[in-house]
């Protein structure tokens, strides 16, 4: 059965989502959800998700009773690189998928996290994806943070939407990159045509959402550019999608990359090896770096010795 739960609003000016989000320990995402599904009210009426409240204000939210999780903890080996009690960093191998969904209904990191973690994982982005703040592509390696409390989550969740997490990628793509260093600034949305992928778009597509990846050039082999990715914001496939549009497309990738995909590398040759941000609790800024996978040096050697 749903729970309404009702808030009085203390100031003026503050907007209805972020008022909900506050008050009912949830992301902003789940917050304008329930304002859209018409399961929030201010003073007795249905509003928008950007409704500026007045002090005063009552606003009631009904809150959807919680869904069991179906899924089973499952004993898959993990790399936890850091771990206490707020949260942990996972080292996450090419091939996993982060969350269960349709088609990868389970071996995925979550069930594995289930069964290390037990009951301490964040449940604030619902039932399929506890303590996920963050994801990166099934076929991306690297880091990623994992709450286990909701206080930490909620921390973690604004620290990502403000840009504030340290994210350096490492990738092989296609063709030579004459700069040494540079900037793409590209608004991306969802294809117009294919909705499983995303695109680089005008900026007067109503969907573009801002994004900003930095590179700089750290080799070049025949044919290939071995790059440092430095994302600003992090947007879905952000530098796969920057990297094809400017003609560098990640090898291996078999979405964003040439027809003739190079199928030994099972998927893109990209790895998330940095990852750094303010400890939600502590407040101390912290660093971790996982080193590059297998499946990477073992093309980077190939590439080599071609290029002698």
């Amino acid at each position: 059965m749903d729970t309404v739960k009702t808030y009085i609003s203390e100031s003026s000016g503050q907007r209805l989502d972020v008022f909900i989000a506050e008050a009912g320990e949830m992301t902003r995402s789940a917050a304008q959800k329930l304002i859209e599904n018409g399961c929030v009210q201010v003073n007795g009426r249905p509003v928008s998700k950007n409704t500026k409240l007045k002090a005063g204000d009552t606003v009631s939210a009904e809150i959807p009773e919680a869904v069991p999780y179906e899924a089973v903890a499952q004993d898959i080996p993990i790399d936890v690189v850091y771990e206490d009690e707020h949260l942990l960093v996972v080292n996450k191998p090419k091939g996993m998928v982060v969350h269960p969904a349709a088609g990868n209904p389970d071996g995925t990191l979550v069930n594995a996290l289930m069964h290390h973690c037990g009951d301490s994982l964040s449940g604030i982005n619902g039932v399929l994806r506890p303590g996920i703040v963050h994801r990166i592509d099934k076929d991306t390696s690297g880091l990623l943070v994992v709450a286990k409390t909701n206080e930490a989550h909620l921390v973690l969740a604004e620290a990502v939407k403000e840009h504030n997490f340290t994210r350096i990628y490492e990738a092989v793509v296609y063709g030579n990159i004459k700069e040494e260093n540079g900037t793409i600034d590209l608004p991306i949305a969802r294809h117009p045509v294919d909705r499983k992928r995303m695109a680089v778009a005008t900026a007067n597509v109503k969907s573009a959402r801002n994004a900003v990846t930095h590179y700089e050039v750290l080799e070049r082999y025949q044919g290939f550019t071995r790059v440092q990715l430095k994302l600003q914001t992090g947007r879905t496939h952000q530098i796969r999608v920057h990297m094809s549009y400017r003609g560098h497309p990640v090898a291996g990738d078999p979405v964003y990359g040439p027809k003739k995909v190079i199928t030994s590398l099972g998927g893109q040759c990209l790895h998330a090896g940095v990852l750094g941000f303010i400890h939600p609790i502590t407040g101390e800024y912290m660093e971790f770096r996982a080193p590059l996978p297998e499946y990477f040096t073992s093309f980077i050697k190939s590439l080599e010795e071609k290029s002698r």
